[in-house]
């Protein structure tokens, strides 16, 4: 489950502001339980869902303390003036496990992944950042297996490879490994 914690408050004909939640204390968190009548684990579940409470009532508990005499039936900004978005650290944590799907199944590729993950740019607080990374991802295989040319090309490095698969078990050809590696991605289809 994504956690969206940075809430962005454009006010109309003003600069974006952002405001992180995790950036509250623990008596803050507590002014926006009674305030809007919620539990934390209620506006944290508020926030995954840009509800409009959520996000108000942290953004103000945040602006207090640079004004303390805000009330808070004065802060009372536009629907459309608030959105919450995810930090670089949950862009991060989300895309790794993303790309995970790879390893664990044979049928997706990084590409795939890649494409989907796009979605994850319009709801991340540097678009950027997500971009750069799902690229860096999407590039940079971490199994070496997969790449059989290398494996054909040279049996010797390919019998280095193999302690990992029991090559005591395997005595034949450096060979039969990755061709034995092969099928067996190609049958979990």
């Amino acid at each position: 489950m994504e956690q969206q914690v940075i809430i962005v408050y454009t006010p109309e004909g003003g600069e974006p502001e952002h405001y992180d939640a995790r950036a509250l204390r623990t008596s803050e968190a507590s002014i926006v339980q009674r305030t809007a009548s919620m539990k934390w684990a209620e506006v944290l579940e508020g926030l995954e869902i840009d509800d409009p409470e959520s996000m108000r009532v942290i953004v103000w508990v945040i602006k207090k303390r640079s004004d303390p005499s805000l009330r808070y039936g004065d802060f009372d900004p536009m629907i459309g003036e608030m959105t919450t978005r995810m930090d670089r650290r949950e862009v991060s944590d989300y895309l790794e496990n993303a790309f995970r799907a790879v390893e664990a199944d044979p049928d997706v590729t990084r590409e795939q992944v890649a494409a989907i993950a796009q979605r994850i740019v319009k709801v991340a607080a540097d678009p950027g950042h997500a971009e750069q990374l799902i690229e860096e991802l999407r590039q940079a295989p971490k199994d070496p297996e997969p790449d059989e040319p290398s494996t054909q090309d040279q049996p010797s490095p390919s019998s280095s490879t193999t302690p990992t698969s029991t090559s005591s078990e395997e005595s034949g050809s450096a060979s039969s490994p990755t061709s034995s590696t092969s099928p067996l991605l190609e049958s979990t289809t």
